[in-house]
């Protein structure tokens, strides 16, 4: 008998008046702000305009929870259209069902659809997201408690969780598995913000690491499931999944590294500095306008009947302010 466990709730929906609050869409909600909030902290941190993460996420987050959906219906097929299954279950996704493969896949042509729209690089947008939605997993994995749903093998360890008798689950005490992916999303968080400190990672690479690093823990705790799934050569059709992204994301890394090394200094065209493009820096500027102060008239105003005088220092340094002033260094 096992004695100490993790308790399932008895419900997974919470009834305000005529609403429904169900546990999985709050733990999703929650994760997309958070990602967002997040995001758009280390987007402007990069030199980004604020609100910008949030106006690209007005399109990811749809394209994302539809490829979510997708995926999962689409690899999990027989819970909906065999035999005895209605299939209009399979747009009920408040009962849960949201593949990452699917929401990451096509959550990035939403985003590549509003970063096109605002003149910006997809990589760079990526990059500063990518925590962000690692600690939106995190959170979105508890959805998966409230409906007792996505755990693991039986087992008696303090830790266990506790599931009660429904539909297609026997009541015991097993492995949490949305736990341990929850803690593993938190780690992959806390492992790109260290990098992207350390090296200073862009053109989509912080982002690659993440996706590299869920991968290596989505492929054991995937293995400790036991809901049903499809089968390739004796393995869940997720650990291939996670196998052939993170070889994909690793290869990422490795030619991004050598193909456009270092990072971004202009991530949003919107806020580089004037000075950029060619109007000078703050010290020219009355020189170009002609605006002078008290104190600078006699400098500019006294001059002799015979002409200005001329001056070797200010000569010599004429070119430089007429050139293209150097590029302020952003990263």
């Amino acid at each position: 008998m096992n004695l100490a466990f993790i308790p399932s709730p008895s419900t997974g929906v919470i009834e305000l008046g005529p609403i429904p609050l169900r546990g999985y869409a709050f733990c999703i909600i929650i994760g997309v702000f958070v990602a967002v909030w997040f995001g758009n902290k280390r987007w402007v941190a990069r030199g980004g305009k604020a609100g910008t993460v949030a106006d690209i996420a007005v399109w990811a987050v749809p394209f994302g929870l539809v490829g979510g959906r997708l995926y999962h219906v689409i690899t999990d097929y027989q819970l909906y259209f065999s035999d005895g299954e209605n299939w209009v279950d399979a747009f009920k996704i408040w009962e849960g069902g949201l593949g990452i493969w699917g929401a990451i896949a096509l959550g990035a042509v939403g985003a590549w659809i509003g970063c096109r729209r605002r003149g910006i690089p997809l990589p760079a947008w990526a990059d500063a997201l990518a925590p962000g939605i690692a600690f939106a997993q995190a959170i979105g994995r508890w959805g998966n408690w409230f409906n007792q749903e996505l755990y693991g093998k039986p087992t008696d360890v303090p830790w266990a969780l506790k599931i009660s008798e429904g539909t297609n689950r026997v009541a015991g005490t097993y492995h949490p598995t949305f736990l341990y992916e929850s803690l593993w999303c938190v780690g992959v968080a806390l492992l790109v913000i260290w990098a992207d400190r350390r090296f200073k990672l862009g053109h989509g690479r912080a982002f690659a690491l993440y996706v590299a690093a869920y991968c290596a823990g989505r492929g054991w705790i995937e293995y400790m499931r036991v809901d049903e799934a499809h089968h390739v050569l004796g393995l869940r059709l997720n650990v291939w999944t996670a196998i052939i992204v993170f070889v994909l994301a690793v290869t990422s890394i490795v030619i991004s590294a050598k193909v456009r090394p270092g990072r971004e200094e202009v991530v949003e065209p919107a806020t580089a500095d004037p000075a950029e493009d060619g109007g000078g820096t703050a010290t020219d500027a009355p020189a170009k306008t002609g605006e002078d102060t008290a104190d600078d008239a006699p400098a500019t105003t006294g001059e002799s009947a015979a002409g200005p005088e001329k001056d070797p220092v200010a000569e010599e340094q004429a070119p430089e302010a007429d050139g293209s002033p150097q590029k302020a260094d952003k990263s």
